[in-house]
């Protein structure tokens, strides 16, 4: 019977089943698991810098960027460089069109450090393509600061553009932009996103919603379906066996009822032919007859002697 299942339908249900699984559980799981782990650590990160009052800039820039500080509340003093100012396109805010005003701010400090400011958003217009008025930030007076610190994206494949009078750039990435200044100074690893009521902000970019989402039940749903499929293939095999011995089962017994010839069964007579001259035997009691079969599946699998009732079948 086993050797039945060695078919091409049966053999490629099998791989399929056995790919998705191992592919759910080892790919998609993790992926989502992992997302709704790096959630669950930047809530965190945002609740703490809010608990705690703003470090100073040095204390996290002096020693080297370490992305586990990002969102850490910061304090910075200087000034900015607003000849050196950078917008952001195609990076839309709460779902509308938008451009970002990146500046460099240069740290009141014996280092010279420069850290790129993002200062917020403005609505683009006429359909999200041009650039409204900007108000220009303080230029020369210094100014304190409070922003998060925020880890620096890649650089964007396509660089820099020159569009109505402004360099943009299409991530926020300060090793790129700092090539792009006429300072040409270099910039501190990550970047400073202002908060509101801050000195040259414009309309501060939105916090991240503090919530988890859906990619915890995601991931475990994942593991169910990989779990699912092998368990689900088992059972058609399972069903197939069954179904095959019931078969069986039912033509044995099919064939009893037909044909219940007994071994006293008395020999037929001769008859003879006055035509031909030939003696021919006449069959007498019941006659030998193959079980009706019946096809194992779809409507077909009902016979009329299964609808019988049961005194009239035995």
């Amino acid at each position: 019977m086993w050797k039945s299942f060695l078919t091409p339908g049966w053999v490629i249900a099998f791989i399929l089943a056995l790919a998705f699984s191992w592919f759910a559980i080892t790919w998609l799981s993790p992926w989502q698991l992992n997302k709704d782990h790096d959630i669950v650590e930047r809530n965190e990160r945002i609740e703490t810098a809010f608990e705690a009052d703003p470090v100073p800039a040095a204390t996290l820039l002096d020693g080297g960027y370490d992305p586990a500080d990002e969102w850490t509340r910061i304090s910075l003093t200087g000034r900015y460089v607003p000849d050196d100012e950078v917008l952001l396109r195609l990076r839309p805010v709460d779902g509308a069109p938008a451009f970002q005003s990146l500046v460099p701010f240069q740290l009141d400090d014996d280092s010279s450090t420069v850290i790129l400011i993002n200062r917020g958003w403005v609505p683009a217009e006429d359909g999200g393509t041009t650039v409204p008025e900007l108000p220009a930030p303080p230029a020369t007076e210094t100014v304190t600061l409070n922003a998060m610190i925020r880890t620096p994206e890649d650089p964007h494949p396509e660089g820099a553009t020159q569009d109505q009078g402004y360099t943009m750039v299409q991530s926020i990435s300060p090793a790129q932009i700092a090539e792009l200044t006429e300072s040409g100074s270099d910039f501190a690893e990550p970047y400073a996103q202002l908060l509101s009521d801050q000195p040259g902000v414009l309309n501060p970019v939105p916090l991240p919603q503090l919530d988890r989402g859906n990619h915890l039940s995601y991931g475990l749903q994942w593991i169910a379906f990989g779990i699912m499929a092998p368990a689900g293939l088992i059972y058609f095999l399972y069903s197939e066996v069954r179904e095959r011995r019931r078969y069986r089962q039912e033509q044995e017994e099919l064939a009893e009822l037909v044909n219940p010839i007994a071994d006293d069964s008395p020999a037929p007579a001769p008859v003879s032919s006055s035509a031909s001259g030939t003696t021919e035997t006449e069959p007498k009691g019941p006659v030998a007859t193959a079980a009706p079969a019946r096809a194992r599946y779809g409507s077909s699998r009902t016979n009329p002697w299964a609808q019988k009732e049961t005194e009239e079948r035995f």
